[in-house]
């Protein structure tokens, strides 16, 4: 077998270290993890949210997904990224052996890791506590679909975490990352239905990509649904997020 070549190696080391610098981060295993899941467990319990399903859970589960993809694409990338330029440390890492397009895979591929274990985590807690099951008939389209609009999701909100983190000081893009994460926990329709919000904000809530990938994920979970729409809608924004990314981003 021939062995992984040097800069295969320094990518998975750099993703490896990615990794333990989120774990040592209080606040960030705080909002990625343990706040969707806490959403899901109190909503769920309270049986307040029904939003026309048979059991909350079955509404709820694919808005919390949809709210871990945003906290960790969006709020712990930008944040984390932001400080690293603010401190030096993206250019020391720029002048490296590793190239820069391989420090950006290797924050990606925590980006992964961390996402697949909040899908885990919140999977098993609608499962194993409310009963939640993936619909009987076309189950491997809802598979399907649900992975096309988490790919999507996060490369539209890690598009908008990494805007922020390359185009502003390190304190405005913690202040930004946070307040759209309230704006689009509010206006995703990930808790409160979005028919149940003013004829305003449903509008603007119907064109941003936090709505249409709940939309997307919650078709595909309750029905194996396809919404072709909303899955345009989060395709432009993961285009255009990325291209203003790569366009403004600083690495000092």
């Amino acid at each position: 077998m021939s062995q992984a070549s040097p800069l295969a190696r320094a990518v998975a080391s750099q993703s490896r270290a990615e990794l333990l610098l989120a774990a040592r981060r209080g606040e960030n295993i705080l909002i990625t993890v343990v706040v969707p899941v806490l959403l899901l467990v109190f909503f769920a319990s309270l049986g307040v949210v029904q939003a026309g399903t048979s059991h909350p859970v079955t509404f709820l589960l694919p808005g919390m997904l949809a709210l871990a993809v945003i906290a960790t694409a969006m709020v712990s990338l930008g944040i984390s990224t932001a400080y690293e330029r603010y401190y030096g440390v993206l250019k020391r890492l720029g002048s490296s052996p590793l190239p820069r397009g391989g420090l950006i895979t290797a924050k990606a591929l925590s980006v992964v890791a961390l996402e697949i274990l909040q899908v885990a985590l919140l999977v098993a807690v609608a499962a194993i506590g409310y009963g939640w099951r993936l619909p009987q008939t076309h189950s491997a389209d809802a598979v399907g679909i649900t992975a096309l609009a988490l790919v999507l999701g996060t490369l539209a909100f890690a598009g908008l975490g990494l805007a922020m983190a390359g185009g502003l000081r390190a304190e405005a893009t913690l202040a930004g990352a946070n307040g759209l994460y309230l704006a689009f926990l509010l206006l995703s329709g990930a808790v409160l239905p979005l028919d149940h919000l003013p004829n305003v904000l449903q509008a603007i809530a119907s064109v941003l990509p936090a709505a249409a990938m709940t939309n997307v994920l919650r078709a595909a979970l309750e029905s194996g649904t396809f919404m072709a729409g909303d899955m345009l809608i989060l395709a432009v924004w993961a285009v255009c997020l990325l291209a203003i990314a790569a366009r403004t981003f600083r690495w000092e």
